[in-house]
């Protein structure tokens, strides 16, 4: 089994916002915003990616700390 961590989601949960990884639940927040920068210290943590969700649950935006599945093509 790999020892790659698992994407750290940020996702509308109850009347609030949570931070889940590998379906567990790593922090619960009141807003977005103070998801959005946990969810995204323990990516940057683990060395991988932040997938930040809309309110209907629909994916909103995506980063990578370290482990990019699909990295540029420009080499510059």
């Amino acid at each position: 089994m790999s020892n790659k961590k698992q994407s750290v989601h940020t996702v509308p949960s109850g009347n609030g916002w949570a931070n889940k990884q590998g379906g567990k639940e790593i922090s619960q927040h009141r807003t977005k915003g103070p998801a959005e920068i946990e969810g995204r210290r323990h990516a940057k943590q683990d060395k991988t990616e932040h997938v930040i969700h809309k309110v209907n649950g629909q994916i909103g935006e995506k980063n990578s700390y370290g482990n990019d599945p699909c990295p540029p093509k420009d080499k510059r």
